[in-house]
Order: structure tokens, then C-alpha cells, then sequence
């Protein structure tokens, strides 16, 4: 264990998104690249630096990071574990700079990721319209990133059906989003509302939309409505 690498935060999201694309255009595991600069490009993202180093920083710490799924059941009064653990990348081959002025010579170098084989098939298994600018745009609002990505996935899978799932409560929005910092409830659905708002702004065919009472969150399959919008 890495004591000294943090936990993924913040933009540290957008790495996945990124290294996802990379895997299948190239249809490999094992993934090339020049430099940090196609990232950042490919998101929008000012060449410098600091963005270069939160970069740098965020595959460190996505490669140390192992997320853990998993039940703790009593089925017929005995104690039951099932758990599973997942990880981004087996292996990690990065060419480094920390001046501003050296970010240039970074092409010279074969930049390599090595994606974890439970990674790759659920890329390859589990493809979803994600929109490149919407990313893009909301790369400074991890919640929101969030909240489409979610949104995008559950509509494509949808397959037809409506769902509604509530807001708040037992497998809830709330909870499938890991948001936990909204002690009330009406300043989660105030937050929601105004996500809601900001996707349709950049997804106009966003098919979803909260029930009339606002206690959840009605949504039907994007498959027939244009998934890939971009802003106007």
C-alpha cells in the first residue's frame, strides 16, 4: 500500500473517461500515447503546468487506487461475505516533466498504460454515448460530471422502459451518486434541480425530468432520441 498517494478526487474522473476512449480506438489493452498534452486537449484543458501536473498526480493516484464491492448478508441467520475488488490499470509507463518550459519535449517519449483486464471488458462490454464537450464542459463540476455520465448510462441501458427512482431514501439518486454531504433533503433536490437544468442546457434531448410531486426522477430510454447533443 502507497501511503504517501491520496484517494482519485476532482478531475482526477476525467482520466477514466480519457483512457476509456484511447481503449477503444486502439482496441487494445495496451494504450499509447505522445504526451499529456491529447488529454488536455481533448478536454479542453490549458497546456501548462499546473494542469500537466494534476495530470501527472491523478494517474498516480488512480493507480493506487482498488475499489471494493461487495455485501455483508445474514441469509439463514449465518453471517455471508460476497465481495469483489476492481482496479483501473495493471501497469503505468509515464514519461515526466515538472517545468513549464520542458512540456514541449514530452512527444519525444512513448507514454504506455496498461488497463486491468475487468477495465477493459467493461469498456468494451458496456459502451455508452458519452459526449465529448458536455465532458468538457462540466470538467470543473465533478458532481455534475457526475450526475450525466449516470444520466447517459441509465437512458441508454433503459431499453424502452420508464423508471422512476426517488430522489432520497433506499437505493435512491442520492444514494447511486455516493452523494453524502446533504444533511436535508430539499437542498439535495435544490442541487438536483439545478443539475437537471445544466445538462439540459448542453443535452437538450435529455430524456428525463422530475416527477410533478419532485420526490424522483423520471427517465425513459435515450435509444431514438439524439444521446450525442452538443451545447447550442
Amino acid at each position: 500500500m502507497h501511503y504517501e498517494t491520496s484517494v482519485p478526487f476532482g478531475q482526477d474522473r476525467l482520466i477514466p473517461i480519457w483512457v476509456a476512449t484511447l481503449a477503444l480506438r486502439q482496441k487494445s489493452r495496451e494504450l499509447h500515447f505522445d504526451s499529456a498534452a491529447q488529454m488536455l486537449d481533448f478536454f479542453h484543458l490549458p497546456k501548462d503546468g499546473p494542469h500537466y501536473r494534476r495530470f501527472v498526480d491523478g494517474f498516480k493516484r488512480l493507480f493506487g487506487a482498488t475499489i471494493f464491492f461487495g455485501t455483508e448478508d445474514h441469509p439463514h441467520s449465518a453471517p455471508f461475505l460476497d465481495w469483489s475488488r476492481f482496479h483501473f490499470f495493471d501497469d503505468l509507463k509515464l514519461w515526466l516533466v515538472t517545468a513549464e518550459r520542458e512540456l514541449p519535449s514530452v512527444g519525444r517519449h512513448d507514454n504506455i498504460i496498461t488497463v486491468s483486464e475487468a477495465f477493459y471488458r467493461e469498456i468494451d462490454a458496456h459502451r455508452i454515448p458519452v459526449e465529448r464537450e458536455v465532458v468538457a464542459a462540466l470538467a470543473h463540476a465533478p458532481g455534475m460530471l457526475d450526475f450525466y455520465i449516470w444520466l447517459v448510462w441509465k437512458n441508454w441501458t433503459n431499453h424502452g422502459a420508464v423508471a422512476r427512482i426517488p430522489l432520497v431514501g433506499p437505493g435512491s439518486l442520492k444514494e447511486q451518486l455516493g452523494v453524502a454531504d446533504y444533511p436535508l433533503e430539499r437542498t439535495f433536490r435544490l442541487t438536483l434541480r439545478r443539475w437537471l437544468r445544466t445538462v439540459r442546457a448542453l443535452w437538450p434531448d435529455c430524456p428525463a425530468c422530475l416527477s410533478e410531486d419532485h420526490s424522483a426522477l423520471v427517465i425513459v430510454s435515450s435509444r431514438g432520441v439524439g444521446p450525442i447533443c452538443p451545447a447550442t
